[in-house]
């Protein structure tokens, strides 16, 4: 299983990114999917995640409003839209998929319940 996540770079703060997590060697419409990410000197973070049909999202409360999570399952990659970014945004955004073994949402806000991870790609927000 590889899941490539590519997308991060340097921007302004007030600018927009778009991550995407290309995943293989899993069947991927059947794993919910998941964004966290991880600042120097911090735990991983949960950001965003998306059930395996894309009927639900779910948002850590600071960033709620200003990203999106998408998945396009015919193509086997999850998203993360980033607008409005700031320096407070700034960390190495990690992918993750994970078996859908629960219904209640919180249960994928937790790192644990993930079965894989990407590489990370960094995101840099200057002020």
């Amino acid at each position: 299983v590889q899941l490539q996540a590519s997308g991060g770079g340097l921007v302004q703060a007030g600018d927009s990114l778009r991550l995407s997590c290309a995943a293989s060697g899993l069947t991927f419409s059947r794993y919910n999917m998941g964004w966290f990410r991880q600042a120097p000197g911090k735990e991983r973070e949960f950001v965003a995640a998306i059930r395996w049909s894309g009927g639900r999202t779910d948002y850590v409360p600071s960033v709620k409003g200003r990203f999106t999570i998408s998945r396009d399952n015919a193509k086997n990659t999850v998203y993360l839209q980033m607008n409005s970014l700031k320096p407070e945004d700034t960390a190495v955004y990690y992918c993750g998929a994970a078996a859908a073994r629960s219904d209640y949402s919180g249960y994928y806000y937790n790192a644990v319940a993930y079965d894989y991870w990407g590489q990370g790609t960094q995101v840099t927000v200057s002020s």
